[in-house]
């Protein structure tokens, strides 16, 4: 793993217009041929999914037979869940009108260990049609987490895997994409915003290993971190 290249916003504002600058030239960018974007979940880049959404509602892009979109984690939730990652995204969804079968959602309506294995068949399948992942969203934890990986335990559970079904430390089950999933992201880029993390964001700065975000993407040649700026005690703007 290179060093980590930070980007640091003055503002949560400019973070969230700057992300949907970033996804916007992705969209864009799979005109030219066939292109995965993996969305992250939590409440961090939702501002810039809906703001997306907007821009894409005045001057829709053609990129319905290129473009696919796939998840980082998703809860084990119902589909139309408030909880759900794949519910949070729908604004965003509605307005790229992509067909159903280029959104690779976690199929939580099948039994857990089942979705899990489903997903990674379908993420390998992606792949094997030679679909390259560009842009992949990750959010950061205050303990260290990303996707859904909170333990050294997830991680020796993923070998060999692309996603695996998880127990969230908040008593809800998930399903995680995995390292060998994140090694093939070529552009990895953390999204980090809101106070309590500053501990982790330092951590993955200095690439600590004892990080279980730091070692999921340790086989990723580059890494990036945006962050909105935090103030003398480490809170975010």
């Amino acid at each position: 793993m290179q060093p980590i290249q930070i980007r640091r916003f003055p503002s949560r504002a400019e973070l969230d217009t700057a992300l949907a600058g970033r996804l916007e030239q992705s969209i864009r960018a799979a005109a030219s041929g066939p292109l995965a974007i993996m969305l992250s979940g939590g409440h961090t880049p939702l501002p810039a999914y809906r703001q997306l959404a907007e821009r894409l509602a005045l001057a829709p892009h053609s990129t319905r037979d290129t473009l696919h979109l796939l998840y980082s984690d998703d809860r084990y939730v119902p589909a139309d869940s408030e909880a759900s990652n794949f519910h949070s995204t729908r604004p965003l969804l509605d307005a790229l009108r992509l067909p159903e079968e280029r959104v690779l959602r976690v199929r939580t309506e099948l039994a857990l260990e089942e979705a899990a294995l489903d997903y990674e068949r379908r993420l390998r399948a992606l792949l094997d049609r030679g679909v390259r992942i560009g842009l992949g969203l990750l959010g950061l934890g205050a303990d260290g987490h990303t996707a859904s990986l909170f333990r050294g335990e997830d991680l020796q559970r993923a070998r060999g895997r692309m996603a695996i079904a998880v127990q969230r430390p908040d008593g809800l089950a998930g399903v995680s994409v995995t390292p060998e999933l994140l090694w093939h992201v070529t552009e990895p880029l953390f999204v980090v915003a809101g106070s309590g993390k500053h501990s982790a964001i330092q951590g993955l700065e200095r690439r600590d290993p004892a990080l279980v975000a730091v070692q999921a993407v340790r086989g990723c040649p580059q890494v990036e971190l945006w962050v909105d700026q935090p103030d003398e005690q480490g809170n975010g703007a």
